[in-house]
């Protein structure tokens, strides 16, 4: 039984968790009680359910700020032109409500999956702490590095994948690039990049086309059939020129699939 909790205290845990959200609502992003919630969450969700857990692993990769690049004033909003600082501070505001919610939904999806199932079931995590925290690396690596590196549009995933290698190598995590081939269904899958140590494969992919949204659901669809055949976790990033309009309806059903991260960076 991880760390000495029970079904009942576990589930009261992560209802104690979930009701101070709302108080969280009313501060701000990185407060001390808002890091002293953070830490709790990560402990919880460490011990009871994993480091190798969606719910642990999606936790850790919130910003709780707003990432990419962004406009501020402007004709349409010239309040903002006069005080440029506040009206960033009040996107970061925005996007840590944002968080919030995304906290909340996967706090409950953590207790309905908790209520279905005994406690030992539900933990994912491995005996080497620092495998899993490997996984957490490479997704802050998408999420929060990517677009950093990209100095002008790419022109295609090609230009994103020599980006992304340099992160890995700069991080200095061991992988390989488009070794790998996996027959599945009478066709060839090949993940730009894998991660032996931690079964962790990475694809990475540009949507730089209004039709490219529909393409790229189904290609990460088709890839995660493929790609569970071997690797234990799957991490797509989504290299978007604003044509994903709704990124959390994007990915929803997508990282529905257990161990299966979807980052969206915004050029």
């Amino acid at each position: 039984m991880p760390h000495g909790w029970t079904k009942q205290r576990a589930l009261q845990e992560l209802g104690r968790l979930t009701a101070a959200i709302d108080q969280l609502t009313k501060g701000r992003r990185l407060s001390a009680d808002h890091t002293r919630w953070m830490a709790k969450v990560l402990a919880f969700l460490e011990e009871v359910f994993g480091q190798d857990s969606r719910y642990f692993l999606t936790f850790a990769s919130l910003a709780w700020a707003q990432t990419g690049s962004f406009i501020v004033g402007g004709p349409g909003a010239p309040e903002e032109s006069m005080n440029p600082q506040a009206a960033v501070e009040r996107r970061h505001h925005q996007a840590y409500l944002r968080d919030l919610e995304v906290a909340r939904g996967l706090l409950l999806a953590a207790a309905d999956h908790l209520k279905r199932t005994d406690l030992s079931a539900v933990y994912q995590g491995r005996d080497t702490p620092p495998e899993a925290s490997a996984i957490v690396r490479i997704i802050n690596l998408a999420q929060h590095k990517l677009r950093k590196v990209i100095h002008s549009v790419p022109g295609d995933e090609s230009d994103l994948q020599d980006a992304f290698e340099s992160l890995l190598v700069g991080a200095d995590i061991a992988y390989s690039r488009e070794t790998e081939r996996i027959e599945y269904s009478s066709k060839t899958y090949a993940p730009d990049f894998v991660v032996p140590k931690i079964g962790l494969a990475i694809e990475v992919k540009f949507c730089n086309q209004e039709r490219r949204e529909k393409e790229i659901i189904g290609e990460i669809n088709d890839d995660i059939l493929a790609y569970r055949t071997k690797y234990a976790n799957l991490l797509f990033a989504v290299y978007d020129l604003g044509k994903i309009r709704d990124v959390d309806r994007f990915k929803a059903s997508l990282e529905s699939h257990e161990n299966v991260v979807v980052v969206v960076i915004k050029h």
